[in-house]
């Protein structure tokens, strides 16, 4: 049961509130309801998108309308980093785990001294790296080059290596990285799932039914599209695009976009059949 009556797409951001102004790198929201496009919401830090997103479900579930909210974040890691920090079971536990170990406040969150911790587990220097504050993190180098390898880890996940440009999880600030946005992002579904329970389902680790569904989305799979758009805050059209094109896939077209096997790691909806989502955007 692919059919969704509402499609929202989330631009997402790890960063500190952005203040009041409408701005580029802040937190953007695309909406398709009924095949009718609202009008891109700007929201300034992850404590209002949270109640925002609340707001929304709880609005679209109380309406009968099933919801697709995908989010411009990984969902998962490399094969093996889950089970190394929080053991065997479901991806969904280092959600948890995340949801419990990050501080998270509208102008300073401690991503950078979470992702040191998670490297003192690992032999030599541990997979994450970027340091975007001023004082040293213990355990958290600032370049890629002061990584040796022996932590074990791949570097990326399946579907990032079929997604051409896609950063990868481990590199926790810098221009287009998604480290943070990964870390406080998994943190922010973790308590919206445990807000919501059994209605929101997490693809592709769970099955997509029920009346909401949160899936991993790339914005840049429709990068030639954003740029013709020509709006100076790439976010806000990135949103409007994205949520426009995944509202026009037919329900066999989306179901098969989420016929992927990808169990601990999750996929970037859309990822290897770019081409029908960029058909759904302008058909012919």
């Amino acid at each position: 049961m692919t059919g969704f009556d509402t499609v929202c797409v989330i631009d997402w951001s790890a960063g500190n509130d952005t203040g009041p102004r409408p701005r580029k790198d802040a937190i953007w929201a695309g909406l398709v309801r009924g095949g009718a496009e609202a009008e891109p919401v700007y929201l300034r830090n992850r404590s209002l998108a949270g109640r925002w997103l609340e707001g929304l479900i709880e609005a679209e579930c109380a309406a009968g309308r099933r919801l697709m909210v995908g989010f411009d974040f990984p969902f998962g890691y490399p094969e093996g980093f889950c089970a190394a920090i929080v053991g065997p079971g479901s991806p969904l536990d280092l959600w948890d785990f995340y949801a419990d170990n990050l501080a998270d406040e509208p102008r300073a969150n401690t991503r950078f001294q979470l992702a040191g911790a998670l490297n003192a587990r690992f032999p030599g220097v541990g997979p994450f790296w970027f340091n975007g504050l001023k004082v040293d993190v213990p355990h958290l180098p600032r370049t890629k080059a002061e990584r040796d390898g022996r932590h074990g880890q791949r570097e990326r996940r399946t579907t990032e290596a079929r997604a051409n440009g896609a950063f990868t999880c481990w590199q926790m600030g810098g221009a287009g990285a998604v480290g943070g946005q990964a870390m406080t992002g998994m943190a922010m579904l973790s308590r919206l799932r445990a807000r919501f329970g059994a209605d929101v389902r997490v693809w592709p680790f769970e099955e997509p039914g029920g009346p909401v569904v949160f899936a991993e989305i790339w914005p840049s799979l429709l990068a030639g599209a954003v740029r013709a758009e020509g709006d100076p805050i790439k976010d806000r059209a990135q949103v409007r695009l994205l949520a426009r094109a995944l509202s026009r896939l037919s329900p066999g077209e989306l179901s098969a976009m989420m016929s992927v096997e990808a169990p601990v790691e999750g996929w970037i909806l859309g990822v290897g059949q770019e081409e029908t989502l960029k058909g759904a955007l302008c058909p012919a």
